[in-house]
């Protein structure tokens, strides 16, 4: 690529300053972005689809720092560098956030049961369960929930629109007894989503 730029008119130094630093800031961007993405599948058990972006990830990888060791005295080199694992964090999160893929584990816990919150999800078919249980000043009341993440949004407002100080946890869930139905019934949702941000 180097010969073929020259060839065409361009200065070494803005090849060496701007072209290359600017390849390999995409070059990280990329893999870092896929990185991101590739976790997220790990997470969520998706054993087909995680090693393929493992592949590309090591692959982009691997073409980012040999371009790092043949320009080792460029300083530019290693701003892009840095500055492509920046912003690849940043947009492999972004799109993390879009896909919104896998279940999470909700728990809301109140001084009191919270009867409209639990009519809510027997509206729209949510599986939960209600328990008393012991807090530091006395009687409290469980709900726990798994959900689809792309409802959490929706589910969060609603408590806080219920009781705006009620304390909830959210952590993420790999596996669920019925594991096998719910990959199938995300993939198409998947694939969807992607398609969306991608013509985006």
């Amino acid at each position: 690529m180097e010969e073929h730029l020259l060839s065409l008119g361009v200065p070494k130094e803005v090849f060496d300053y701007v072209v290359m630093p600017l390849l390999i800031f995409c070059a990280r961007v990329m893999d870092v972005s896929i990185n991101t993405l590739r976790i997220m599948f790990v997470m969520n058990g998706k054993k087909k689809i995680a090693p393929i972006l493992g592949f590309f990830e090591s692959l982009i990888w691997l073409l980012a720092i040999g371009q790092i060791f043949q320009n080792v005295n460029n300083p530019m080199s290693y701003v892009g560098y840095a500055g492509g694992f920046a912003m690849g964090t940043f947009i492999g999160m972004t799109i993390e956030e879009k896909l919104a893929l896998g279940r999470v584990l909700v728990r809301v816990i109140t001084p009191e049961p919270m009867i409209e919150l639990i009519d809510y999800m027997k509206e729209r078919n949510f599986r939960f369960t209600n328990v008393g249980g012991e807090g530091r000043f006395g009687k409290v009341n469980l709900l726990f929930t798994v959900m689809k993440r792309e409802d959490l949004q929706e589910y969060v407002e609603k408590i806080k629109s219920i009781n705006d100080k009620a304390f909830y946890t959210i952590e993420s869930v790999k596996r669920i007894s019925e594991d096998d139905l719910n990959v199938m019934e995300d993939r198409p949702r998947f694939t969807t989503k992607l398609r969306g941000l991608v013509r985006k």
